[in-house]
């Protein structure tokens, strides 16, 4: 176990150290609050998550990733939101399969 947070905390220091020279890079940020989601980080990788979406709203993983946090944290109706935000998105950019994983996930929310 130990030995997973210690690969853990290297990989989120690589993206970090990546991040100084990128700070606004969408995919660094998302890699990182996917490994803040492994270390049980789940306020840092919502306020990255979120962040990513407020500054590119067409991110479109970020949307599925935040709502199955929200859901976890027992935040329905904000994971309810997320999905539908996300689904809007897709839908904008022609997305079919990032729309349906999205449509799936919230219709096993909401139904």
């Amino acid at each position: 176990m130990n030995n997973q947070s210690e690969t853990g905390g290297s990989r989120i220091d690589k993206i970090r150290a990546m991040l100084v020279s990128q700070p606004a890079d969408c995919f660094l940020q998302h890699a990182l609050a996917l490994e803040y989601i492994k270390l049980g980080n789940e306020e840092e990788a919502r306020r990255l998550f979120e962040e990513i979406l407020n500054r590119e709203p067409g991110y479109i993983g970020s949307y599925y990733h935040l709502a199955k946090l929200l859901e976890r944290t027992g935040q329905t109706d904000a994971a309810v939101q997320v999905y539908e935000k996300g689904m809007e998105e897709a839908k904008k950019a022609g997305e079919q399969h990032a729309l349906s994983e999205l449509r799936s996930a919230w219709e096993e929310l909401t139904f």
